[in-house]
């Protein structure tokens, strides 16, 4: 592993070995429910206990650049509060405009050239670094190329799956507020203590009214019966 941390070192012209590695990806399918991935690679593995997923607070609609900002933001904010160390690099999913929206982060934390950060754009797989307008294109058999690609689909792995739980959790929220006296929160309350709304229509009355009460209970189980005749 080491081999590919140190010719990844030498492609990318980095002053130090790119032991932890972290890179960041959007996911907003059709424009709902935008949330954004981080991955971390240390010695050139997955740390899974290292990867984070953030919803998107401060943009409104599918903004792939201004999305960027806000999670690297967020990102570096946190680890600047804590102290718990920078990477070695930052690798971010997208060419010019999301690399460049990042490295805004970056200055604005007062970060930018303190970390290396590159930006992988999928067409033709090249890299881009901040301030050249020309991009990297190494070797497509080079297994420094590989390792960043395979941090790259990671990261896009982990942002679609936690895109897909959202919405399906935010789709069954939409179900249960058709009933009557049940908003967001309580929702969100039944959700997390039955985990899907299969496990709320097959439990009792009384399972459910120690969750939010005999009147909501009532009311849940009206509205299971009547969907299902």
């Amino acid at each position: 592993k080491d081999r590919v941390l140190i010719r990844l070192k030498q492609d990318l012209q980095l002053k130090t070995l790119p032991n932890r590695i972290e890179c960041f990806d959007n996911s907003n399918i059709q424009g709902t429910n935008p949330v954004s991935a981080m991955v971390c690679f240390i010695g050139g593995k997955p740390a899974n206990k290292e990867y984070r997923h953030f919803s998107i607070k401060t943009v409104i609609g599918p903004n792939d650049f201004a999305s960027m900002y806000e999670v690297v933001t967020r990102r570096y904010t946190r680890v600047l509060t804590e102290e718990s160390g920078l990477p070695d690099l930052i690798v971010i999913d997208g060419g010019k405009g999301q690399l460049s929206a990042a490295c805004d982060a970056l200055k604005a934390l007062d970060l930018y050239g303190k970390v290396p950060i590159i930006g992988i754009a999928k067409r033709l797989e090249e890299i881009y670094f901040p301030e050249d307008n020309l991009p990297l294109y190494i070797d497509k058999k080079s297994e420094s190329l590989k390792l960043i690609q395979r941090i790259r689909d990671e990261a896009h792995r982990f942002a679609i799956t936690y895109h897909r739980d959202k919405r399906s959790r935010n789709s069954l929220i939409s179900e249960l507020e058709n009933v009557e006296g049940v908003g967001k929160k309580t929702a969100a309350k039944l959700l997390k203590h039955f985990k899907g709304v299969t496990k709320i229509r097959e439990a009792s009355i009384d399972e459910v009214a120690e969750v939010v009460g005999k009147d909501r209970a009532d009311k849940l189980k009206q509205y299971f019966d009547t969907i299902e005749q």
